[in-house]
């Protein structure tokens, strides 16, 4: 891999023009990138089924009914079966969990649910299922292509902005209207 800067821990907000459901309007949050590739979970697009609904299936009690209808993500494409927790970094230690920036973990470990679920765990997080994947370089050639905007990691974004706002904030964020990008594209 050329030497290239890393976009962990950026949000990719895609452009008008990418019509792959699993990504249009959508904001991905880069938790991993490196020289195989990057590991993102798209954080605006919530799935029909609610944490109550996860939490049920894997015989959790989950007692207060506002945590029961959070929202659950669709992550990406990739593994749609396995859970990711992106949340604050707290003093908690969680069984599988990975530092993304000295603000921000990713875990899979069921102990984090059962904490969420009765509210002992993180104080702001969003839980996905499957994540978005790229190989080697994928990712810098989609963005050369003109597929994505990448921009730095704002938390209100992530975790406050309504999710149905989400893309157009990310951009605003940016000092874009992204509804009045062209989907034409150019190099000189």
């Amino acid at each position: 891999m050329h030497e290239t800067s890393s976009f962990k821990n950026q949000l990719l907000i895609a452009m008008p023009n990418l019509k792959d459901p699993n990504f249009f309007h959508g904001v991905t949050f880069i938790c991993q990138h490196n020289s195989e590739g990057a590991l993102g979970l798209v954080i605006n697009h919530p799935l029909q089924m609610k944490l109550g609904d996860i939490l049920e299936q894997m015989d959790i009690s989950v007692e207060d009914e506002k945590i029961a209808k959070l929202p659950v993500f669709a992550g990406g494409p990739v593994q749609q079966e396995r859970g990711f927790v992106l949340h604050q970094t707290s003093e908690e230690l969680w069984e599988s969990s990975i530092p993304v920036s000295d603000t921000l973990s990713l875990t899979t470990s069921r102990d984090i649910l059962k904490a969420i679920a009765v509210n002992q765990g993180p104080q702001k997080f969003l839980i996905a299922l499957g994540y978005a994947g790229w190989g080697e370089e994928q990712l810098e050639r989609e963005i050369k292509e003109n597929a994505w905007l990448n921009t730095h990691y704002d938390e209100s974004v992530v975790f406050d902005t309504p999710i149905s706002q989400r893309w157009n904030t990310a951009a605003h964020k940016m000092g874009l209207d992204i509804n009045l990008l062209s989907t034409q594209t150019g190099h000189a």
